[in-house]
């Protein structure tokens, strides 16, 4: 069969890692070299790793992580933060999401909390798994949309299946009673099923009480708290010091 029409077969059977593998051997003369089923290996491992790129590109959307743009290679050990590498390491493997557990993450504003969450994300992405993205002091009025518009039980049930949920700023803003309801739900449909992330400014010990009802909070931190791995960051805001930088740099350019 001639080569051209293969390709085009192989475009129509949407393998088109395999056709641009093969449009690359044709170009080059030294893959004349290699045996018929290395030539074949090479075409499956191209069409293998295109499609696991587009399928962690997809995840990585439907997560809409506040910073897509995190990820594990660029978590800044240098600052001081209070960042412990072996923990940071076992967490990248994913053990935490196969363990079915959860990882807080606490500290001062401008630390990189929300950062070094997404981080966690798109590597969990990355290594297979879906997320999802919430914003907790906009959770009470999501809830209250979702159950207007009677898409509530759709939406639970979508949390409920996705691998790591991202809850940024937990703890931060009071939620009214139907929400707590509600993020107990959420939480119990999860618990010893799925992983979550959740940072914070309030130390974990403070929840308790910025939950508001005692039984609620009780339930909701049993589900949440228990069987983490925590991470615990503290020093300078890096936000202070990425100004102060700045402004050390224009001096030295601009002296007075």
């Amino acid at each position: 069969m001639l080569k051209h029409p293969t390709i085009d077969k192989l475009h129509a059977l949407r393998l088109s890692g395999m056709a641009s593998a093969l449009t690359q051997q044709q170009n080059n003369p030294d893959i004349e070299a290699l045996g018929f089923e290395e030539r074949l290996g090479l075409l499956v491992e191209r069409e293998a790793s295109e499609r696991e790129s587009r399928q962690t590109s997809s995840r990585l959307r439907r997560a809409k992580l506040k910073f897509s743009e995190a990820v594990a290679e660029d978590i800044d050990y240098r600052t001081p933060r209070g960042l412990d590498r072996a923990l940071m390491s076992r967490l990248l493997t994913g053990d935490w999401i196969r363990e079915k557990h959860n990882t807080l993450i606490i500290g001062a504003t401008g630390l990189g909390k929300t950062w070094l969450g997404c981080a966690l994300a798109n590597q969990a992405c990355r290594l297979g798994y879906t997320v999802a993205y919430l914003k907790m002091p906009r959770l009470a009025e999501e809830l209250a949309i979702a159950h207007g518009s009677g898409r509530y039980a759709r939406a639970l049930a979508q949390w409920a299946k996705t691998d790591v949920l991202l809850m940024d700023d937990f703890a931060m803003a009071p939620m009214p009673d139907s929400a707590r309801r509600d993020l107990l739900e959420i939480l119990d449909d999860r618990h010893g099923r799925r992983s979550t992330i959740a940072t914070s400014q309030i130390p974990v010990d403070n929840w308790h009480g910025a939950l508001g009802d005692p039984t609620l909070a009780d339930a909701i931190l049993d589900r949440l708290v228990h069987n983490t791995y925590r991470i615990n960051m503290n020093g300078e805001s890096m936000r202070k010091l990425k100004i102060s930088l700045t402004e050390n740099r224009k001096r030295e350019i601009f002296p007075t």
